[in-house]
């Protein structure tokens, strides 16, 4: 207990000198986890939801139109729609909608808080790390009501603010090309007839995502500078390309499906700001962006893939495309056209 009120001492002080910086940032600054941050103010703006996952997204419908929020450390992703649409099969989850279009997996859920702080309601939901999964806000024209009776029905019993953390920051070690079937592994990749079937062939073959891109199959894989990427970006909102723009974490990844039209550089973040989808990408944190292309029965797809330094997927982006649609033309010839090898 005593930890507790020492805890929330130092964020109360933190939040008076520090009035703009955002929660995740404090919790690196003062030592421990967003969600141990939220646990203090567990009884007044915080309320500890049962660990009923699947029943909570299901119920979440009825709030209308929210704000879902995606995030790593390096990008986050916003997104205005409504709830629809979701289904589980055991661990996996799926929301497939035009606007709110989710991967979910479930075995990194661990705990869930209902939050109103500064007049904003949200739901929130973290990993057994205390780092955030996934967070639904309400905006203007959603139904507070409904909200309302969301947290009433899925409060739990139990308002206490133990959290088992579990640190698990472990790296993927990259075994030495000489123990990989380069042959092989390129072979595979060239019959590969879904995108989705990618990371079995890595998992198959023992090799790293930007292992597998350095060994790809001539043509299919090759680095490009970040300045080109966000060329790409200014083309497309010039040209109104539909793209799509995945981000994720642990336990989910969240798409965006669009254009993308109001692009703003501020300070090391490169954002598009646009009244239904927002995402902020920092750039500092960058160490590597691919331009790769996949076979499928569909023709080839491709893809920028961006990396931070210990070789974690930050953000990928496509062409629109929907299985059994080739991929968009403009998106293939843009990219080709504008993508700076290096």
């Amino acid at each position: 207990m005593s930890e507790l009120i020492e805890l929330k001492s130092q964020w109360e002080a933190f939040k008076i000198e520090n009035p703009k910086v955002r929660i995740r940032d404090a919790a690196k600054q003062l030592g421990t986890t967003e969600a141990e941050l939220l646990t203090t103010a567990i009884g007044t703006s915080v309320t500890r939801l049962k660990n009923e996952f699947q029943d909570i997204l299901k119920a979440v419908e009825p709030l209308g139109t929210v704000m879902a929020l995606t995030r790593n450390d390096f990008c986050v992703h916003e997104r205005k729609g409504i709830y629809s649409n979701v289904s589980f099969s055991g661990p996996m989850g799926l929301a497939v909608n035009p606007d709110i279009d989710l991967r979910l997996f479930m075995y990194a859920w661990c705990s869930a808080f209902a939050v109103d702080e500064n007049e904003r309601k949200s739901l929130q939901f973290f990993s057994k790390d205390g780092e955030a999964i996934h967070k639904i806000y309400l905006i203007e024209i959603s139904n507070a009501d409904a909200y309302e009776t969301l947290v009433r029905n899925f409060a739990s019993d139990e308002q206490h603010a133990l959290l088992n953390i579990e640190k698990d920051h472990t790296v993927a070690e990259e075994k030495p090309d000489a123990d990989i079937d380069v042959s092989a592994f390129q072979q595979g990749w060239i019959t590969l007839k879904d995108t989705h079937a990618f990371h079995g062939l890595l998992r198959k073959f023992g090799v790293t995502r930007t292992q597998g891109l350095r060994l790809a199959p001539e043509g299919h894989a090759v680095q490009i500078s970040y300045e080109s990427l966000k060329r790409i970006f200014y083309k497309a909102s010039d040209t109104d390309i539909e793209i799509m723009v995945f981000t994720g974490n642990k336990g989910c990844i969240q798409i965006h499906t669009g254009t993308v039209k109001k692009l703003v550089q501020a300070g090391p973040w490169f954002n598009v700001l646009d009244p239904d989808f927002n995402m902020h990408l920092r750039e500092d944190g960058i160490a590597a962006v691919w331009l790769v292309k996949k076979p499928t029965e569909d023709g080839i797809v491709t893809s920028i893939e961006v990396f931070d330094t210990e070789g974690t997927i930050i953000v990928q982006f496509f062409g629109k495309r929907k299985p059994g649609i080739p991929e968009n033309e403009n998106w293939r010839l843009m990219v080709n056209e504008l993508a700076e090898m290096i």
